[in-house]
């Protein structure tokens, strides 16, 4: 037996103990019985409520609760389809047309026990630490406070120099990019149940023949969480890049070396080309860390002194300074009270001072602010 044998012998028993220690912490998930549990449904339906209990739609099904729930668990098993389709329509923000298709409340409770109960705890185990996206514990803050420590890190790490590179990446059209033969192929590879597999199919597939998932469904969202998982760990493994973020499309590396983040970029095109993913060549650019990472639509710039400057993206504040003044149109016609124009300008001013060093731009804000609601009444 030769050295290498005896390396690849070694291998595959190391792999074996991990596939059987990770089928014993996951395999109590990869079983549809989770899914059609009336108990699992009714918890999703209380979790679905949430912020949409005002509908009428969902006080109709919560008048019925649990006949409409003993009706869903006898189609799930029966292996009936429980979609209704869907509630289509267009949202405008930032100057991008996205089209919405929202699903019924009876579908949203399955997705909802579907994802709770099977598709979350097992895809998640799979998932690098820095992906924050839709995971419980995580989000937003989360992504936003990891970039933070990345360039903290990095600063120490560097001699306690900032004289860096950060390769920023987006992906075009990410949703509508998705593979489903791709998807449907990784899925499989953790999911072993076929009627969990079967039921996945269906609500990916509605989305489209062969791509697209869906911007109102969640199974769509956690699948879209997922799929890229290939790309992280080829970053991480492979690229031996430590310090790397992503949230769902927006992702950056960051190195002290200009030509080996290119070379990454060329590695990272590769394997998007693989999962038929396509970068936008107008927003991936390689910046210099004092010039600042732009991130979940804030500036983050490493200074020589090691602090990090947080800045706000300027369209934010422009876009509140048109609405305070459609504000105040709709005030006037009494479309609008003071409450509801405070409650919102509050929101973005809390947001705005938590998240970044941004003292002056909110006194501005605050100066607008007054003139049209306070010294205008």
């Amino acid at each position: 037996m030769t050295s290498k044998e005896r390396h690849e012998a070694r291998y595959q028993r190391r792999k074996a103990k991990r596939d059987l220690k990770r089928k014993e912490k996951l395999g109590k998930y990869d079983n549809f019985e989770r899914v059609s549990n009336a108990d699992n449904l009714y918890t999703a339906f209380k979790d679905s409520m949430r912020g949409v209990a005002w509908k009428e739609s969902v006080q109709r099904y919560e008048a019925n609760a649990l006949r409409n729930i003993a009706e869903t668990q006898r189609k799930l098993l029966a292996g009936e389809s429980i979609q209704q389709g869907f509630v289509e329509f267009d949202l405008h923000e930032r100057g991008k047309t996205r089209h919405i298709k929202s699903i019924h409340i009876s579908e949203r409770v399955v997705q909802k026990c579907l994802c709770d109960q099977v598709l979350v705890p097992i895809l998640s185990d799979g998932l690098i630490y820095d992906n924050g996206a839709s995971i419980k514990g995580k989000g937003t803050h989360f992504a936003l406070k990891r970039c933070i420590t990345h360039l903290t890190r990095f600063y120490r790490h560097n001699n306690y120099s900032n004289d860096g590179y950060a390769l920023l990446i987006d992906f075009s059209k990410y949703f509508d990019s998705i593979d489903h033969r791709i998807l449907f192929y990784f899925l499989g590879k953790k999911i072993k149940d076929p009627q969990i597999r079967s039921l996945v199919k269906n609500f990916v597939s509605v989305f489209g023949e062969g791509k697209s998932l869906g911007l109102g469904s969640q199974v769509s969202q956690i699948c879209a969480v997922y799929y890229p998982t290939m790309l992280d760990h080829y970053i991480k493994e492979n690229l031996r890049i430590k310090y790397y973020g992503r949230y769902m499309d927006d992702m950056y590396l960051i190195h002290g070396d200009k030509k080996y983040l290119e070379q990454c970029l060329n590695g990272i095109k590769t394997v998007c080309k693989r999962l038929k993913i396509t970068i936008n060549e107008k927003k991936t650019r390689i910046v210099k860390l004092s010039q600042g990472v732009r991130f979940l639509k804030g500036n983050y710039s490493l200074l020589p002194s090691g602090k990090i400057l947080r800045r706000p993206c300027k369209e934010s504040a422009k876009r509140m300074r048109r609405k305070l003044k459609k504000f105040r149109k709709l005030l006037n016609e009494g479309k609008m009270t003071n409450r509801d124009v405070w409650t919102s300008y509050q929101s973005w001013r809390g947001n705005y001072r938590r998240r970044f060093n941004a003292y002056y731009r909110v006194r501005y804000m605050d100066k607008l602010y007054n003139e049209l609601f306070i010294n205008n009444r």
